[in-house]
């Protein structure tokens, strides 16, 4: 009866949520990509790579995407729910893309090179949001979900790349993509039952996630203070972590 009550707390939350975040995105006039997100702390150039610690921060990203790839489509040891294999594919898949595409960025950051930053980053947030669905309210839910939220995830970075060619910047669409999963999944972590044990590396994902947008917000003060690393390579490096704990509780976990 608790998990009953539960549920229904949870999908009025969920529906509330999602009520309250798209009618404020659309009330929300344009948002122009801001110029001076690209100027970051640390631009020390080493080894002939410009931008050297922005750039290189991202290979964790790749050691861990292709790490859970290789686990799952080569040696099989990760205890994943079967009917939605793919999204599991497509996160780590688009976790690797992340290095390529976040190190592209870093290398000459502008708006341009920016497209290529975000792309992979929908991919990753999409299925890990599909994933959660999945494991926690219906696997048929989840699985059907998959490919919109994957569609939104890219369009989202389409429209505002091309709103920023008209002169009409809009980031609305890409934020909302980005935080809405961030706002609704702690809702569902807590109002609907796992098919599988081991979820408190979802909450430590998220605190990472928190962690490391703070150390972006940061960049500077963090660059000023240890002399060595900016806040956003820092960034890089925890996000990186917390998805690397994430695909280690998936080897050890059990799941119905």
């Amino acid at each position: 009866m608790v998990s009953i009550r539960k549920e229904k707390l949870g999908v009025t939350l969920i529906i509330a949520i999602t009520l309250f975040a798209v009618i404020g995105m659309l009330l929300q006039d344009p948002i122009e990509q801001d110029a001076n997100y690209h100027r970051f702390s640390d631009s020390r150039e080493m080894f002939s790579i410009l931008n050297f610690w922005n750039v290189m921060s991202n290979v964790p990203f790749l050691i861990v995407g292709v790490i859970g790839l290789y686990r799952i489509i080569v040696t099989g040891t990760l205890n994943i729910i079967g009917d939605i294999k793919i999204s599991y594919i497509l996160l780590f898949s688009g976790v690797s893309l992340v290095a390529f595409g976040s190190g592209y960025y870093h290398l000459w950051p502008d708006n341009q090179t920016l497209v290529w930053d975000r792309l992979p980053m929908t991919i990753a947030f999409m299925a890990l949001f599909s994933i959660v669905i999945s494991e926690f309210i219906s696997a048929r839910a989840g699985k059907a979900l998959l490919l919109p939220f994957i569609l939104a995830g890219a369009s989202s970075v389409i429209y505002w790349h091309f709103s920023e060619l008209r002169g009409a910047g809009d980031l609305r669409y890409y934020a909302f993509v980005q935080f809405f999963p961030i706002i609704v999944i702690p809702v569902i972590l807590v109002c609907f039952r796992s098919r599988c044990r081991g979820v408190n590396a979802y909450w430590l994902l998220l605190t990472a996630y928190i962690v490391a947008k703070v150390f972006e917000q940061f960049d500077g003060a963090v660059y000023n203070w240890l002399g060595l690393i900016s806040g956003h390579s820092i960034k890089h490096v925890v996000v990186a972590f917390g998805l690397y704990i994430l695909l280690d509780s998936y080897e050890r976990r059990s799941c119905t």
